[in-house]
């Protein structure tokens, strides 16, 4: 297997429980990327894309399968803000905080994001659909403020419209699952 094929749309997304970790799914990484230096990062890049987060058994699995000191292992993974140690939403909402976006009210999109969702930055609600966060710049500065939301860029925002793409997603994973039938 060559290591830039490996497929991660097998993956499990964030579904997986961290005491209940399927193992079997990291094991081609793992192989691929064994006694090779300076490859850590990037079996932890490929460890979250498989579990949408790294659970703490999983920090372990890295650690004695590549032969890593468990603390060099957790040291990277929580240096590093690409990683999550927790699970997050189905939708990721990144919101801008870049200067652009900032002069021109990022600040009133986050306020209502929070009262909208009841979450703060870094929390996810408790149905588990959202979670938000922020970045110090999202590199789409002509539709400021913006914000992303699995990768797709929303703006320029107000207040409302932030809070009207929020509701529009809920509206529609109600419809996927029978909730908004009568």
């Amino acid at each position: 297997m060559h290591c830039s094929s490996y497929n991660h749309d097998k993956n499990l997304g964030s579904s997986s429980v961290q005491d209940n970790v399927d193992f079997s799914l990291l094991s081609e990484v793992i192989q691929c990327y064994q006694g090779k230096k300076g490859s850590l990062i990037t079996v932890l890049q490929k460890a979250q894309e498989i579990y949408g987060y790294l659970p703490l058994s999983v920090l372990k699995y890295i650690a004695k399968e590549l032969k890593v000191k468990p603390a060099v292992v957790y040291g990277v993974a929580t240096f590093y803000t690409q990683f999550r140690l927790t699970p997050v939403g189905k939708y990721l909402i990144l919101l801008c905080q870049g200067t652009a976006c900032h002069v021109n009210g990022a600040d009133t999109i986050k306020t209502a994001l929070y009262e909208e969702l009841k979450i703060k930055e870094g929390q996810t609600t408790e149905d588990g659909l959202f979670t938000l966060d922020t970045a110090a710049c999202l590199g789409c500065c002509s539709l400021a403020p913006v914000m992303m939301i699995n990768g797709q860029a929303y703006g320029p925002l107000t207040p409302e419209k932030a809070i009207n793409i929020i509701r529009g997603i809920y509206a529609a994973e109600k419809e996927s699952t029978g909730e908004g039938e009568n």
